[in-house]
């Protein structure tokens, strides 16, 4: 007796351990699937889930406009001088020239190469006039970020600049990010790192001092906007709890529109001069030149699609769960029987698709849409249209026994009827303790019986 109950004890502390520390499959947060098939009463039928498509990057996909328009150089050549050797003059930049040419795209093409191709702009020789640059990137697109934004220079980090973000295709911006060598006199704002932010704070527009070094950190050519330092403030620093950060953009909509964009700005506003005085006998040393520029993310599809085309020089979602739109921001024609609704995140891992349902399907379109038309005795709602109910019930929000229409009613002893009582967690515990008592009280009489 002792044995078998041992071996009890044991099977239902291991399965009570298995259900303590279940965990969510390595890839839940990709949300990558739109829909499954599934058995039920029915048949074959869809479950719908809430669904996106995979990271990319995304300067794959941009239109890049400068302003002023004729601030490339090279036309006419130039001859440029290294920043930390005003006397290494054996740079040209001419238009005409592809091997000497630095037109915008460089900005974009395949790294790696030897030499770097870069971007590259005139030189200050208008000097005191400020040597100002927009960079304009343009998806005609909603763009979720997912990582880093990076721009890499080779000509020194410029010691003022500004990275802005807009939400209706360039019509309006606002601050992403500003960068300087000295904070308080660029822009009048105390210098901060993304460590100072907050889950309180995160959407605040800091100014950094991190990025604008001069020549004499010539190793350090990058400049960052942290989105994955931003995440990492619900997420935790190795963005183990997606879970949480989904949850947060799922409930806080300015949250999700912060790291959401149609167009990106780079706003050049003084070049790297090395120094604190400018050298007005030698101009030619300062200038902007980026060789890279790093946008990772994915289309917005409101959660309505797991895959984003680009066809004739545009960026489209394919939407699913019967939604339509550049960003499946609407129902389809037919699919309107009632109001849209971005997809959820949650509830983890699956989300809620929350689809277009027909139009004409009469009152069974508001089942499961309010707390008055739930299913009941553990039925699951299928794409807020129909309850799937367990074997033991019927009817629309399986209110209805079904043993109520067989011979001798719900009482009887051939109604099959079995009552509802799922094995929980601490159920299970409490059994664990009552055998594991029954054990022990063994235990203390077994020398008594020898």
């Amino acid at each position: 007796m002792r044995f078998h109950l041992a071996l009890t004890l044991q099977a239902l502390w291991t399965g009570v351990c298995q259900a303590a520390m279940q965990h969510y499959p390595a890839a839940w947060g990709h949300y990558d699937v739109c829909k499954s098939q599934v058995y039920s009463e029915e048949g074959l039928t869809w479950d719908y889930m809430a669904c996106q498509p995979e990271a990319a990057d995304m300067t794959q996909y941009l239109k890049v406009t400068l302003d002023p328009p004729n601030i490339t150089c090279g036309d006419p050549p130039e001859t440029y001088c290294a920043l930390e050797n005003p006397y290494m003059c054996n740079n040209e930049c001419d238009a005409t020239t592809d091997e000497l040419a630095h037109p915008p795209e460089l900005m974009f093409d395949t790294e790696g190469r030897n030499p770097t191709t870069f971007w590259q702009s005139t030189s200050w020789k208008k000097y005191p006039k400020a040597l100002l640059v927009n960079i304009t990137l343009s998806w005609n697109k909603t763009i979720e970020l997912t990582d880093d934004i990076v721009l890499t220079f080779e000509s020194g980090r410029p010691e003022q600049m500004v990275l802005e973000k807009s939400l209706d295709y360039g019509r309006s911006w606002q601050p992403y990010q500003f960068y300087a060598t000295d904070c308080l006199d660029a822009f009048t704002m105390e210098p901060k790192t993304v460590q100072d932010l907050t889950q309180h704070t995160l959407l605040d527009i800091i100014c950094t001092e991190d990025y604008s070094r001069g020549y004499v950190w010539k190793n350090d050519k990058t400049v960052r906007f942290e989105i994955k330092d931003r995440f990492a403030l619900f997420a935790g620093p190795r963005l183990h709890n997606m879970a949480s950060l989904y949850g947060q953009l799922d409930t806080t909509k300015n949250l999700r529109d912060f790291f959401t964009i149609t167009d990106l700005r780079v706003r050049l506003l003084r070049p790297a001069t090395g120094a604190t005085m400018v050298d007005e006998n030698n101009l030619s040393r300062y200038f902007y030149a980026i060789s890279d520029i790093k946008v990772q993310g994915r289309c917005k599809c409101n959660l309505h699609a797991n895959s984003c085309v680009y066809d004739k020089e545009k960026l489209s979602c394919e939407c699913e769960h019967n939604t339509t739109g550049p960003d499946c921001g609407r129902c389809k024609k037919s699919y309107q029987g009632r109001a849209w609704s971005a997809g959820s995140y949650l509830p983890i891992p699956k989300g809620t698709a929350n689809t277009c349902i027909p139009s004409n399907i009469g009152p069974v379109t508001r089942v499961c849409d309010n707390e008055l038309l739930r299913c009941q005795n553990g039925g699951v709602c299928v794409n807020n249209v129909r309850c799937s109910c367990p074997s033991d019930y019927s009817g629309l929000l399986c209110e209805n026994p079904r043993c109520e229409s067989e011979l001798g009613g719900c009482r009887g002893p051939d109604s099959g009827q079995a009552p509802l009582t799922p094995a929980s967690l601490p159920g299970l515990l409490l059994l664990l303790l009552l055998l594991g008592s029954a054990l022990l009280r063994e235990a203390s009489c077994w020398p008594a019986l020898l």
